[in-house]
């Protein structure tokens, strides 16, 4: 699982991605949308394996996006098979990204993700793709919406208001 771009590279995330995952996952901007900022880099270090499980078990999951030109880790994109529902889906793909603030508003979202639907639409043969975003997270949904998904409703998430987006195959366009 190795998707390549102009700039970015995306890989399986590594336990020596730790240290940059936490820089990410413990700031308060990156997680306002998300949940509880991690405490620690022992927190990132278990989320490393939870989706290093995810990969085995699912044979997908989110990937480490890492700049070429530095080799820098700066956030993660991908695919994830939700097998607990969200909206009342169950195991299907859910795509999903976050970055390190100092990567943002340069395109690496939307370049990551698009590279990420190529993958699922043309390679998994996945018929429609989900995603979802806090209905505030203006940047999120702003991203999912130029890459074409269709906001078919709202629903709530643990007590979150959130926008629920589908882009079938036929309505990719790369």
């Amino acid at each position: 699982m190795k998707i390549e771009t102009q700039r970015l590279i995306l890989r399986k995330i590594e336990e020596e991605d730790a240290e940059r995952m936490f820089l990410m996952d413990s700031d308060p901007e990156v997680m306002k949308y998300l949940g509880t900022p991690v405490k620690s880099i022992e927190e990132s270090k278990e989320i490393i394996k939870m989706i290093q499980k995810q990969y085995e078990e699912n044979g997908v999951g989110r990937l480490a996006v890492i700049e070429k030109e530095s080799g820098l880790f700066i956030g993660w994109c991908g695919l994830k098979l939700l097998k607990e529902p969200v909206n009342g889906h169950v195991e299907t793909l859910d795509l999903g990204y976050r970055f390190i603030p100092e990567f943002w508003g340069k395109g690496y979202a939307w370049e990551a993700a698009n590279a990420t639907l190529d993958y699922g639409f043309n390679e998994l043969n996945a018929h429609t793709i989900f995603a979802f975003a806090d209905v505030g997270n203006t940047g999120s949904n702003y991203i999912l919406t130029k890459l074409g998904f269709e906001n078919t409703e709202e629903f709530e998430d643990s007590g979150v208001n959130c926008s629920w987006y589908e882009l079938k195959r036929e309505k990719y366009i790369q």
